[in-house]
């Protein structure tokens, strides 16, 4: 697949950093490899000599003196190559995409990449995809019609699927890249939700072409992801194994599992006649449309605050958030159920007030 039509002008003009390639160079060489070029500070000179990280399921990471020199130290823009060689297995075996019609060298790679910021990887695929073609930027909904449409109409989706890993239910959802034959696809996938959000790690899954000019784009700005938490993430991750990742990831989803299931009774008990819901598939919220209540900014923003109870306008997730929007979001991941239960009777006095 020709991917020169989708590149911007600026994209691809970009050239690599020679100071990345020397960095990434050097951690490549031997030892005896005696190098006057890069501008890496010294190890030695940094405080932090060793860790040990114990999970809550008793496994144990040892982060010992040579490695915590790694962690601490610039590293590939791409990520560690041992996080991203276990990443494509795991993509391999949850998303099983069929045999591709692109060729070995323009094939699915990974990359790892900061989820500090949503506003920073959208400036991304803004440098790097035309504006003016078509792109399809979404979660997972109708996957099997739209890749049809995305060949037929010579389009890319960027599958934004942060909750992939918090489905309540068995067989998970098919994903756009399971259904990617012809390199259409650039899957974005986050630790946040699962291992740790203030890790800030995420992955990308994509046609090589786009993904090494994703490569360059964070060469200049982001230079690479944080090593040590790379090598944290790596090294339980490589204690674990896929079983035992999937082990925890069913945990986490049995227990936002439970506490849907309290919020919905909450809501059940308190917003029946004055809010409609629907119960998630996935993820940790609960969105509620309010009956007779046009716009729920004053709603929530105001007097929401003075009944202490807090949740998000639906306006807020609007491309305009000055539209009208009578939904709220409520998280379930916080409170506990006595704390869900007294905030939709909070919620429901402000309905009846307002109405």
């Amino acid at each position: 697949m020709n991917y020169s039509h989708f590149i911007t002008a600026v994209s691809a003009a970009r050239k690599a950093s020679p100071i990345r390639l020397l960095t990434e160079l050097m951690q490549k060489s031997p030892p005896s490899l005696i190098s006057l070029a890069g501008g890496v500070p010294n190890p030695n000179t940094f405080p932090f000599k060793m860790a040990t990280i114990t999970t809550r399921d008793g496994t144990t990471v040892d982060i010992g003196e040579d490695l915590m020199k790694r962690a601490l130290q610039y590293s590939p823009s791409a990520g560690i190559p041992e996080l991203l060689s276990w990443l494509k297995d795991l993509q391999k075996s949850l998303h099983n995409p069929p045999t591709a019609k692109f060729s070995p060298d323009q094939g699915q790679m990974e990359i790892c990449v900061t989820t500090g910021s949503q506003e920073g990887l959208s400036k991304v695929f803004e440098m790097l995809i035309n504006p003016g073609d078509n792109i399809l930027l979404d979660a997972p909904t109708y996957p099997g019609t739209l890749a049809a449409l995305a060949r037929q109409y010579n389009f890319l989706i960027i599958e934004d699927d942060p909750y992939y890993f918090l489905q309540f239910d068995k067989p998970w959802a098919p994903t756009f890249l399971s259904m990617d034959a012809d390199g259409r696809v650039i899957r974005t996938d986050s630790f946040s939700k699962i291992l740790s959000s203030g890790l800030r790690i995420g992955f990308l899954t994509g046609p090589k072409p786009l993904i090494d000019r994703v490569i360059l784009h964070i060469q200049v700005s982001t230079m690479h992801t944080s090593t040590f938490t790379q090598l944290m993430i790596a090294q339980l991750l490589q204690q674990w194994g896929e079983k035992g990742f999937l082990e925890h990831v069913d945990r986490v989803v049995e227990f936002y599992k439970a506490q849907q299931d309290a919020m919905l009774v909450a809501a059940d008990k308190w917003l029946k006649g004055l809010a409609d819901w629907h119960t998630p598939a996935a993820g940790m919220f609960l969105w509620i449309k309010i009956k007779g209540v046009s716009d729920t900014q004053h709603l929530i923003m105001e007097k929401a605050l003075q009944k202490e109870v807090l949740l998000v306008p639906g306006g807020a997730f609007n491309i305009d958030s000055s539209v009208p929007s009578s939904y709220v979001r409520a998280s379930f991941s916080l409170c506990s159920p006595a704390q869900m239960d007294q905030a939709f009777q909070r919620l429901a006095e402000l309905i009846k007030e307002a109405v």
